[in-house]
């Protein structure tokens, strides 16, 4: 942090007021805000080269008016730089926040038919030669991400396969997905979570792992991002706005555009399913692990559909597929014959105004104290924000306290599930507490509400009481 204040210093004239740590996400890309004379972002990157390729990608990109933000200073040694701040607004987290209504539905549609620009506007003049690491999308990336899927997801699941089998269905992928058109930026994370919205406009982020490459990627990574979980005919509407979009740049068949998209979307998700099998299962980071059940889900609607192409590779995924996330394999899980009549209330709330009271009438069930983890009220910066904000939820989680907290947690909560179930009893209370019920116990409670959802299927009610915020979570 100290070299990002001194580059601040050398850029405004002026030592920064405050330095608060961001999250970074999946990478290993530290982010800071830094305000004063002029509130930036700061960067510690990992990687000069990959720290070049993004400041390269900016530059140009705004020199072709394309919605990025400005890098305003690079340090010496080229490992920090500051860019221009685009705020917390997250396109993923308004989305997450708000629903799918008119306002992020429009929001979609515009980030969607600005895509084109930067596929197409953006490769003109492009020096693919700064892209790390590789300048092309080619045969050899594409067997990177295959091996990605194999090594960290499948072999980790248990599943047997016959190796060579499998090796030759990823030929033949490799062979079909290298014959579409790849003369165009191709953004390589595509997705929501890389999409600010600021003065209600989209701008992109996150670009520095783009190559020359094949326009189809990106469109399979952010319609069908797995956590977004969009509804099919979104999926169709937003298709249909980059098709029109794209007619600026490049005519294409609707049939044929149709066809070559779905090997992008097969490819994506066991490319996303490597990720999380790697940043999940071994890094242990919560929000790669809690998007695992959705990319599954996506990959068995796409197997519904059928891939003649890959035979022995749809077999393995059916099994794949059947046997479900590889975390959730050792952990208890309910009797799923019972019927799921179970209603968890969870609960955040602030110690301050004292522990809520249990309304089911059936005493059952826990409340956590949250006040022993670090807590972000303590800077300014959050003091206005939730734990269901995006930036709070990076601190969070980049902080690391909450999430091996949550561990004992779940793993508590998840054996009082089952054995309800069990039992066929129709309610259990889980309350998380902190000091002013804002901050830690939101995200707790958010995090566990959907964790018992998605793995018990059973109906949630979520109460933020500080916020008056109430949501029902239905049994799956």
């Amino acid at each position: 942090m100290e070299s990002l204040g001194t580059l601040y210093q050398n850029y405004t004239g002026y030592a920064p007021d405050a330095i608060t740590p961001l999250s970074g996400a999946g990478s290993n890309r530290k982010y800071f805000r830094l305000t004063g004379k002029r509130t930036l972002i700061g960067v510690c990157g990992t990687s000069k080269e990959e720290n070049h390729a993004f400041i390269c990608m900016a530059k140009h990109f705004r020199q072709k008016g394309i919605p990025v933000p400005e890098v305003c200073a690079v340090s010496a040694d080229g490992m920090n730089y500051l860019q221009e701040d685009l705020g917390d607004t997250q396109l993923f987290q308004l989305i997450k926040s708000n629903g799918l209504c008119d306002y992020t539905k429009l929001l979609l549609r515009q980030t969607i038919r600005l895509l084109p620009r930067i596929q197409f506007e953006g490769a003109e003049g492009m020096d693919f030669s700064v892209c790390y690491p590789q300048a092309a999308f080619d045969r050899r990336c594409v067997f990177w991400d295959l091996n990605y899927f194999k090594y960290c997801f499948l072999k980790p699941s248990g599943v047997e396969f016959q190796e060579s089998l499998l090796e030759d269905d990823f030929e033949r992928m490799a062979n079909i997905l290298l014959t579409a058109p790849a003369n165009t930026f191709m953004y390589r994370d595509f997705q929501s979570r890389n999409v600010m919205i600021k003065d209600g406009k989209p701008y992109f982020i996150d670009f520095q792992g783009g190559r020359k490459g094949s326009f189809y990627y990106d469109v399979a990574s952010f319609l069908w991002q797995a956590k977004a979980n969009f509804p099919d005919s979104l999926r169709q509407e937003l298709i249909g706005e980059y098709r029109e979009a794209l007619q600026a740049f490049y005519r294409v068949d609707e049939a044929d555009f149709s066809n070559t998209l779905r090997h992008f979307v097969l490819f994506r998700t066991l490319q996303v399913l490597g990720a999380y099998g790697f940043r999940g299962n071994f890094e242990k980071k919560a929000h790669f692990i809690e998007s695992i059940p959705y990319a599954l889900a996506n990959l068995n609607v796409l197997l519904d559909e059928g891939f003649g192409e890959y035979p022995y590779l749809c077999k393995v995924l059916r099994k794949l597929c059947e046997v479900g996330n590889v975390e959730a394999k050792s952990q208890p899980s309910a009797d799923v014959s019972q019927p799921k009549s179970l209603t968890v209330t969870v609960m955040s709330f602030s110690y301050r105004k004292g522990i809520p009271a249990d309304e089911s009438g059936n005493g059952g069930g826990y409340v956590f104290d949250c006040r022993a983890i670090h807590n972000p009220g303590r800077y300014d910066a959050y003091k206005q924000l939730t734990g269901r904000d995006a930036a709070v939820i990076g601190f969070l989680e980049n902080d690391g306290e909450i999430l091996r907290f949550l561990e004992h947690a779940d793993a508590l909560v998840d054996m009082h599930v089952a054995r309800y179930l069990e039992r066929g009893f129709t309610h259990l209370s889980v309350y998380f507490g902190c000091t002013g019920g804002q901050h830690r116990s939101v995200y707790a409670a958010q995090h566990v509400a959907e964790h018992l959802n998605r793995k018990f299927g059973v109906r949630i009610h979520l109460i933020h009481r500080e916020q008056n915020i109430e949501q029902t979570f239905e049994a799956l």
